[in-house]
């Protein structure tokens, strides 16, 4: 008689019915909004924080490049000496001063520019600094060399390659960065899923083995099913509690955004203004038209399917391992030995993608990663933004299954005697002794 189905709803309701299960689901959602709300208020203090910044030029020539903004303000000393300086802008309580000492030899001067504060400054705040002072003593030099700064600013071109396939369709730098952000998504949800209801299954195992209700359970159900229906029942709560998470995360972030006035787009960054700032640029506006062309064009429902088949096919690989590592110990602290060689070829794979699929996503090690089945899953979305066969997909796919198909036969095979073993720490050895009886 075929018990899975039973399997599966008693695990799914023995889950969801868990009242840490329950608390966790509502409860994450809510400490998820509030870190980041109090992290977008706390950044918006920040951004909006007026700074006065006191500047002694003993040069005479770099004052009138610090221009106030909208939270920097700049008082410029005069005829006073660095240690009055000091004792002004802190008698003030000003931000910092700039001190650039005067010097005999212009070229020296960058080595003579110091800043004093009493804490120490942001990476955005000085590099604004140095970037005023170098472009004006830069032009400068050229201006004494007598070489014409507006025949400089003329001259200076740029060029767009424009990217189009033989068929016809056209393409952007942005395109590329769509087809990496989809992918590298696609490969971080499923490691980080795996990585979480995976170890929920485990612990699910050892809890009922040390319980010694699996005594019971096993008398009239097969090894397998009870393993196929712990793996299927656990992921779909899982899914089920992912689904809440979205959801109410979602209505929550609404909520806060109306009631509070707190936005997650004041999380202001120095990279976030400098993007600001070139979306003024017609040229990079342009291309961002040409992204989001891209974007529609881009194989939706290739993508959707691929990332179902492979999403559900690299989370049962490999929670069939992790069932099969609580099947075989008796606590969660033995499990440490057997996790490493699970985890090797996850953390592998999300490298590749990273630092392989981006630079070449058609390549030897790209390719052959992504037909690995415990690497597939997670190269393979990796690649799919940027074109890969069907045939190559399908293939990548089979391979997947079969060797899910053998890993549940393996892991069934420890199961079935690991889940009666108790007080004994087993080894690798003993695994294969379970394996091949």
């Amino acid at each position: 008689m075929n018990h899975l189905p039973l399997i599966i709803k008693r695990e799914y309701l023995t889950k969801v019915k868990n009242k840490s299960f329950i608390i966790m689901t509502f409860v994450s959602p809510l400490v998820m909004v509030a870190l980041i709300a109090v992290v977008a208020y706390l950044s918006q203090l920040n951004n909006d924080k007026e700074r006065t910044i006191a500047v002694l030029d003993e040069t005479g020539v770099l004052s009138d490049v610090f221009a106030n903004t909208e939270h920097t303000t700049y008082t410029i000393l005069t005829d006073t000496s660095l240690e009055i300086a000091k004792e002004l802008t802190k008698s003030k309580e000003d931000f910092g001063l700039l001190y650039i000492e005067k010097s005999s030899d212009p070229t020296n001067v960058l080595s003579r520019v110091q800043f004093f504060s009493d804490e120490s400054p942001s990476l955005g705040i000085m590099s604004s600094l140095e970037e005023k002072i170098e472009k004006k003593l830069s032009d400068n030099k050229l201006f004494n060399d007598g070489v014409d700064l507006e025949k400089i600013a003329a001259s200076k071109t740029s060029i767009t390659i424009a990217q189009e396939t033989f068929t016809g369709e056209k393409t952007s730098k942005i395109d590329s960065y769509l087809k990496l952000a989809f992918g590298g998504a696609a490969g971080y949800l499923l490691f980080m899923f795996i990585i979480i209801y995976g170890n929920m299954i485990m612990r699910s195992v050892i809890e009922e083995k040390t319980s010694r209700i699996i005594e019971v359970i096993i008398s009239s159900v097969k090894p397998i099913q009870l393993m196929m229906g712990k793996i299927i029942g656990t992921s779909l709560a899982g899914i089920t509690q992912f689904a809440i998470w979205v959801l109410l995360g979602s209505v929550l972030m609404l909520v806060l955004s109306a009631i509070l006035g707190v936005s997650i787009t004041e999380l202001q960054t120095p990279q976030q203004d400098i993007m600001n700032e070139a979306m003024q640029n017609p040229k990079i506006a342009n291309e961002i038209q040409l992204g989001l062309q891209s974007f529609f064009n881009l194989p939706i429902g290739n993508l959707v399917v691929a990332f179902m088949f492979f999403f559900i096919g690299g989370y049962l690989l490999y929670s069939s391992l992790y069932a099969a590592v609580g099947a075989a110990v008796d606590n969660e602290t033995d499990t440490q030995q057997f996790m490493m060689p699970i985890l090797m070829p996850l953390i592998l794979a999300v490298y590749v993608g990273i630092f392989t699929v981006i630079e070449d996503p058609h390549g030897t090690v790209s390719t052959v990663f992504s037909f690995i089945p415990f690497t597939s899953p997670v190269v393979m979305l990796m690649r799919i933004p940027f074109g890969v066969p069907i045939w190559q997909q399908v293939l990548s796919f089979a391979i997947l299954v079969c060797t899910f198909v053998f890993t549940v036969w393996f892991a069934a095979k420890i199961y079935r005697v690991g889940i009666l073993m108790y007080g004994k720490k087993p080894s690798y050895k003993e695994l294969y002794k379970w394996i091949k009886y």
